[in-house]
């Protein structure tokens, strides 16, 4: 009987010494840093992954993420120093430094999310409220965003955060703006474009009466040029012929009435009212008898 008693009290003592030895350890991952909290009083930071010692059923353990955390931030409208309006559409990356302050300031990573949208907010009007449009979205982007991550990390210092990066993923102007830059851009580009067409279509003008003139003055050098070698060509024609008939006149004015006999009988209607003995047939009736005369005109028909 006693040893029965002896024994239910032994497995007593071994469940009493596991639960105590399993509350009094915990363990620390490498992706996080914990929080040692006793009483509702922190105690200590581990931030060693591996395996720890704690009071069991005293002391609390809040486990921290060491990663690199991000922010969203929803879009808002800044107003640049120009007095334009930008919808700037940011995030930034953070991480936990100091575990103890971050749990006595803002206690979790939603609080901490939301305190520091806040601040990002506030960072991103002080920052860009001081430069112009055209600085924010071309010429110092890059340098805006280092301004507003370094003001926005001297301000989370007091909650244990520091700041890693902030970048700027957006900034435009509203919509109902954009449109208004576009259709003028548009109507621009539009009058650009009617002035290139109409220059184009005043050198393309000049081009062509250039171009007609040119044609003119080549067109009637060419002409007086033919005619001047036309006019030579018959100098050098009549000649010729003065020349031959000189040499031998009979035969000339032989040859001179086959070329009327050609031209005359040249059409199908060869009927001619002509009487006998005229000139005209004088070397197909008399033989040599009209020898150094030219017949008459040939195409014309005779009168009656």
């Amino acid at each position: 009987m006693k040893a029965g008693i002896s024994g239910v009290v032994a497995l007593i003592v071994l469940l009493v010494a596991v639960l105590i030895g399993y509350a009094s350890i915990f363990t620390v991952r490498q992706t996080e840093q914990v929080l040692v909290v006793r009483l509702g009083e922190p105690v200590r930071v581990v931030t060693e992954p591996g395996l720890h010692f704690k009071v069991p059923f005293v002391d609390a353990v809040i486990s921290l993420d060491k990663r690199i955390l991000d922010l969203e931030n929803p879009s808002q409208e800044v107003i640049a120093s120009d007095q334009k309006r930008l919808v700037v559409d940011a995030f930034a990356r953070y991480r936990i430094k100091n575990a103890l302050r971050f749990y006595q300031s803002v206690g979790t990573v939603q609080a901490a999310n939301v305190q520091l949208t806040a601040l990002l907010n506030a960072a991103l009007r002080r920052v860009l409220g001081e430069v112009t449009f055209i600085e924010v979205v071309r010429d110092e982007r890059e340098s805006l965003m280092n301004r507003i991550r370094e003001l926005l990390d001297r301000e989370a210092d007091g909650y244990g955060i520091s700041v890693v990066d902030v970048r700027i993923r957006r900034a435009d102007l509203p919509d109902q703006n954009s449109q208004a830059v576009y259709q003028r851009m548009q109507t621009e580009r539009q009058r650009e474009a009617a002035e290139f067409r109409a220059q184009g279509g005043q050198k393309a003008q000049e081009i062509r009466s250039k171009a007609d003139r040119e044609a003119t003055v080549i067109i009637a050098e060419a002409n007086s040029k033919a005619e001047q070698i036309r006019g030579e060509g018959d100098g050098e024609r009549n000649r010729l012929f003065a020349e031959a008939y000189g040499k031998d006149p009979d035969f000339f004015a032989f040859y001179r009435s086959m070329s009327a006999y050609e031209q005359g009988l040249r059409s199908s209607d060869t009927r001619f009212l002509l009487k006998p003995d005229s000139e005209f047939f004088k070397y197909f009736t008399g033989g040599a008898s009209g020898r150094g005369q030219a017949p008459a005109a040939a195409a014309a028909p005779a009168r009656p």
